[in-house]
């Protein structure tokens, strides 16, 4: 008599039902080289490769559907926005090569009847483009400035070459990708004290383009603190 008492009184309790849900989450890796990831991106740093997961909870017994919404913010600020594209998977991947403000809404589906769970939004910005070149290096081997290279800061730059060339017009050295350096080599051995000249070619993911053609300095005999002569490094 005791145990059915006690298997009525429990089968007389309220089930807990847990509810459906998504929790969307962006994941990328930042300009350090570390992986993120959260429901917002500040300052993105073009091209940013973004995987977009839906991360269900509780789904058992039910067949969801997604809707990656990918809308892009106006620029003149009045809120407006423009649906570039959908994705139709529970986790997806894009590039973003383009600056401004993206939101990315997420829309699912339980059930062919319509129940569908509340749209979460992931805000992705990405940063204007920037680009600068010093005017000299001094590849001694005292750890400051030994490579000729972008100046820190640089950002969303989606295409780039630079070349190296001596005063008569031979290339040097020639590199592809922002990060890159010159050493002040040509075929493994130093070159000369004296100016060099660089020739850029990039484009922003703003749409700026970028033509630099400027001189480079090379100082051996420069220290950062010392006694120098000649020109001073920008």
């Amino acid at each position: 008599m005791v145990m059915a008492a006690m298997l009525t009184a429990i089968m007389a309790l309220p089930l807990t039902v847990r509810a459906q849900s998504v929790n969307p989450m962006a994941y990328w890796t930042n300009e350090d080289g570390d992986d993120e990831e959260g429901t917002s991106i500040g300052n993105g740093m073009a091209p940013l490769d973004v995987t977009f997961r839906a991360n269900p909870e509780n789904m058992e017994g039910f067949t969801p559907s997604y809707e990656w919404h990918f809308r892009k913010m106006s620029a003149d600020g009045s809120g407006e926005s423009e649906e570039l594209f959908v994705r139709y998977e529970e986790d997806t991947q894009y590039t973003f090569t383009q600056s401004g403000t993206y939101n990315v809404v997420l829309k699912t589906m339980l059930d062919q009847q319509g129940t569908e769970l509340d749209s979460v939004l992931i805000v992705v910005a990405i940063a204007e483009s920037k680009l600068e070149f010093p005017n000299a290096f001094s590849p001694n081997g005292d750890g400051i400035n030994d490579t000729y290279k972008a100046k820190d800061g640089y950002r969303s730059i989606i295409s780039f070459r630079a070349i190296i060339v001596n005063r008569w017009g031979q290339k040097l050295y020639e590199w592809n990708d922002p990060a890159g350096e010159w050493d002040g080599t040509y075929k493994g051995r130093p070159v000369k004290d004296g100016v060099y000249f660089v020739q850029v070619i990039a484009k922003g993911a703003d749409g700026k383009d970028y033509h630099i053609r400027k001189d480079v300095n090379l100082l051996r005999g420069y220290t950062e603190g010392g006694n120098n002569s000649g020109t001073t490094k920008e």
